[in-house]
């Protein structure tokens, strides 16, 4: 058995798109596939869940163990973008300060203070293993989040963070830019 699903499995996720040269692996967990767009170039690893509206522009990687609940809001990740390890970007949370009930057996009527605002992360941006998104937060482009941090602000772009909540490092360098111009003329993008 391949690790990966293969061309006709993938055809039948009932994906609301994808792209070519998509890899998702056998025990990924993806439900409403329907709202799961997919662009080319895109790996998906197992034990990842996805449920909700999330969109996945091209070069993409989403490394095993990672969350991505993107609710009625929705949760996108342009170009060149990934995750490392149990990663998870939330785009729809409960309320946690007692004004609300919470978890998915109560009814939406007694949950009145759920949060949903859309996730961006923009081009180039990657967390590392074990952070986490809230809803409403936009990693601007080449953005780089260390381990274990927790994003609950914006993040500027070409910026380095780290740390619970997250914290600006110093600046990332731009060299990736080069790289990708390189990668795409050579045809092999």
């Amino acid at each position: 058995m391949e690790s990966f699903l293969s061309k006709d499995e993938l055809s039948g996720l009932g994906l609301k798109q994808y792209g070519k040269n998509v890899l998702i692996g056998r025990f990924a967990q993806l439900y409403n596939p329907e709202s799961l767009a997919v662009g080319d170039h895109v790996r998906i690893d197992d034990f990842t869940v996805i449920n909700g509206r999330v969109t996945l522009h091209n070069h993409i990687h989403i490394a095993h163990f990672c969350g991505l609940c993107g609710g009625e809001a929705g949760i996108t990740m342009e170009d060149f973008t990934g995750l490392s390890a149990r990663c998870s970007v939330y785009a729809k949370s409960d309320d946690y300060t007692g004004k609300s009930m919470t978890n998915p057996t109560v009814p939406l009527a007694y949950k009145p203070g759920i949060i949903e605002k859309p996730v961006l992360i923009k081009r180039h941006s990657i967390l590392g293993c074990s952070s986490v998104v809230l809803p409403g937060v936009t990693l601007g482009e080449g953005v780089s989040v260390g381990a274990l941090s927790l994003c609950i602000n914006d993040l500027e772009p070409w910026s380095i963070y780290a740390g619970i909540p997250a914290k600006r490092v110093r600046d990332r360098r731009r060299d990736i830019l080069i790289h990708e111009k390189d990668f795409l003329v050579r045809g092999t993008g």
